[in-house]
């Protein structure tokens, strides 16, 4: 719990400081960090199969299945249910002594999916309390999940015309042909390598979602110190020639 307090606290400074994270959360998360419901679709979005399981449980219309084969076609006995770390657990106090039935199987759904959906509240709650040490959180409750995830995170698309956006040049202007292959060039680059490129010039692998925000450019500056290697090459060739 400690862990997840240090990481609202993160998270907060990237809001911030406008230095976004390249964090990979599931989608409910950020709904519960902004207090949004959570139903079955956020359950099919990160576990299709265990959303398909329940849905199958529950409709068993044209199925072939009926309240006198239901134990034996249904593989499981009581309100028990997978956790995401696989463990088979109890989906309400005392659950692996409910029977599960032919009758009772919308109430074993209807359980399994909260205990899924809610299963991870502590942790939720820890990181929340650690981003109330940097921002009120009562007013994520007025972002979407995309919003708070975009301020967290920033873009996870680094575009050339973005990139442009954050350059300065030194001794040479953008309307040089030597600019132009530069910029051909990191057009030519996926994402990863325009991520790794990004990280090279400023230390960051993301960019926040308004350029306004971003207040350190890198530099482009012309140099002349290949042509002079060159010609010092060119003149050690010719010495070690003559000898």
């Amino acid at each position: 719990m400690v862990q997840f307090r240090f990481l609202g606290i993160l998270m907060a400074v990237a809001i911030r400081t406008k230095k976004p994270l390249d964090l990979h959360l599931a989608p409910w998360v950020w709904k519960q960090l902004c207090s949004m419901p959570l139903g079955g679709p956020d359950l099919e979005e990160v576990d299709l199969l265990t959303y398909r399981n329940l849905q199958g449980i529950l409709h068993l219309e044209n199925s072939g299945i009926t309240e006198d084969n239901f134990h034996v076609m249904i593989p499981l006995d009581s309100f028990m249910a997978h956790s995401a770390d696989g463990r088979l657990v109890p989906v309400v106090p005392g659950g692996q002594n409910i029977s599960l039935t032919f009758v009772n199987r919308t109430e074993y759904v209807e359980r399994a999916l909260d205990y899924r959906l809610h299963e991870m509240d502590s942790q939720v709650a820890a990181v929340r309390e650690g981003m109330s040490t940097i921002i009120p959180v009562p007013l994520l409750s007025l972002l979407t999940a995309q919003q708070l995830e975009q301020l967290v995170c920033g873009l996870p698309e680094v575009s050339v015309d973005m990139l442009k956006k954050l350059v300065r040049y030194r001794d040479i202007t953008e309307s040089q042909q030597l600019i132009s292959w530069f910029w051909q060039s990191l057009e030519e680059f996926t994402n990863e390598e325009r991520v790794l490129f990004l990280r090279f010039v400023s230390g960051r692998s993301r960019l926040p979602s308004n350029p306004a925000d971003i207040t350190q450019k890198f530099q482009i500056i012309k140099v002349d110190r290949v042509r002079a290697s060159l010609r010092k090459y060119v003149k050690n060739k010719q010495t070690n020639k003559h000898v």
